[in-house]
């Protein structure tokens, strides 16, 4: 298992990297994280959903995804609340403190599943969550030392030396932890290092005198990584893009923003330049592209939208001869209304959309959760829906599954929306899309890229990383 001195130090990423290299010594080896919290989910191939991440870590262990492999996935609608899925299924909703509540019943859904890995794997990739040393979360925690505890499973502490203070933080772990959760740990791995590794040998030294614990190696900072799905949005508030490309796309940083890796594809490519807008900042007048992007809570991010003026800035955009892309959320933000009768997302209730498509969309509990295969632009392309509600009105076709429509357009062209996420991941169809724009664009398709970088991430680890130990510690 590996745990991490706080959340965003790399854990999601080593755990692919690291399922990629065993996979490639001849392990079957299936990836595990007991609780996500993340808005960025996919689609499983038994059905439901999971986290982005552990998606990405079946990938790079090359099986298929399943729903056990993340078993409790929260994903906030608002500061205080989020919704539970449980084996990729809804299964309700709970305020922060109120959710304390259920996680004693939900480790037994976690160990359900965590059984059945193992029954099936040389080698079982386990991911915690946030830090082991939280300690006022210890008493209802599944997602660290409460999981790792009772099923005895070995633990390797990652610590990101980029974020600055990582000796203290692997030294105040040690400190917080009970000797029985201390034990457990058996080594040490430092992420994200720039420069001459000789240098940290005097933090190698303090690490071990002041915790007993070995050091399983330095990695290196590695820019393959960035081509990887992110999981966490806290990556869009310090990753915008702007420099030379020749098409410039927008996107608003909305608070409950969801499965932002959508755009992962553009952002790859030479002639795109991608700017991530964050609140208290206009939309740029120079855009050529504005992507509304999904979102957990629909209403409440549309309200969000107008209070901070940027739909002022998309009409502009509009009247100037801009193109428009709304994805899930921002498809519906796209139409007349958003009415949420139920509450299904949120405090619910009736917001006036932007009034871009002749559509409207009422959210309803029962959740569309499927992988498609769709049409648009003369192109067949592989996505998926993560969504709640339906969407109707006499709009322009835009995207189809089947006899479905799934995404529309205005009569012009210029503004579109669709329930299908990973649409530009098929280069024939982000090739297609960027010439409507005027726009050159490769059509190798992204999963390849993906898979080279996993494929250089796991060399590096096995370069940087000592893995026998790792997978001796691991028995």
């Amino acid at each position: 298992m590996l745990q991490g001195t706080g959340s965003d130090v790399g854990k999601s990423v080593l755990v692919a990297g690291l399922a990629r290299a065993f996979v490639n010594r001849g392990l079957r080896v299936l990836p595990f994280k007991p609780q996500n919290m993340s808005n960025n989910a996919a689609v499983a191939e038994d059905g439901g959903e999971i986290g982005r991440a552990q998606w990405l870590q079946a990938r790079a262990g090359r099986v298929q995804p399943s729903v056990h492999m993340n078993p409790v996935l929260l994903k906030p609608e608002s500061d205080t609340g989020a919704q539970i899925i449980v084996h990729g299924q809804p299964y309700g909703r709970a305020e922060a403190r109120v959710y304390q509540e259920h996680k004693a019943e939900l480790l037994g859904k976690v160990m359900h599943s965590f059984d059945r890995l193992k029954a099936d794997a040389d080698l079982v990739l386990v991911e915690g969550a946030g830090s082991p040393a939280e300690v006022n979360l210890r008493a209802t925690d599944i997602a660290n030392m409460g999981f790792a505890l009772p099923t005895r499973t070995p633990v390797a502490l990652v610590g990101d030396i980029n974020r600055g203070g990582v000796i203290a933080a692997v030294a105040g772990t040690y400190h917080l932890l009970p000797s029985e959760e201390r034990a457990l740990i058996k080594g040490v791995i430092i992420n994200q290092f720039r420069g001459d590794v000789r240098l940290f040998d005097g933090g190698v030294d303090a690490i071990r005198s002041e915790t007993g614990w070995p050091l399983f190696g330095v990695v290196p900072f590695l820019r393959e990584v960035r081509t990887l799905p992110a999981e966490d949005a806290v990556v869009l508030e310090r990753e915008t893009k702007a420099s030379t490309g020749k098409l410039r796309v927008v996107m608003p940083l909305l608070p409950r923003i969801a499965n932002f890796d959508d755009l992962d594809p553009l952002a790859a490519e030479a002639n795109v330049d991608l700017v991530v807008v964050p609140p208290g900042k206009t939309l740029p007048r120079d855009a050529d592209l504005i992507v509304l992007p999904g979102s957990k809570a629909t209403v409440a991010d549309l309200r969000f939208l107008k209070a901070e003026g940027w739909h002022h800035d998309i009409h502009a955009h509009v009247r100037a001869g801009g193109y428009v892309l709304g994805l899930c959320g921002g498809y519906q933000m796209l139409g007349r209304a958003v009415s949420d009768p139920q509450a299904t997302e949120g405090k619910g209730g009736t917001e006036e959309g932007l009034g871009l498509l002749n559509v409207e969309t009422t959210l309803w509990p029962r959740k569309a959760v499927q992988s498609v295969q769709a049409e648009a632009l003369g192109c067949r392309l592989e996505g998926y829906e993560i969504h709640t509600g339906r969407t109707v009105g006499a709009a322009k076709p835009f995207m189809t599954v089947g006899d479905e429509v799934v995404g529309v357009q205005s009569h012009g062209g210029r503004v579109m929306g669709t329930y299908v996420h990973g649409l530009f991941s098929r280069g024939e169809f982000r090739k297609a899309f960027l010439a409507r724009l005027g726009t050159a664009a490769s059509s190798a398709d992204f999963d390849s890229k993906v898979d080279e970088a996993l494929d250089a991430l796991a060399n590096a680890l096995e370069k940087h990383l000592d893995l026998d130990a790792l997978y001796a510690a691991s028995m």
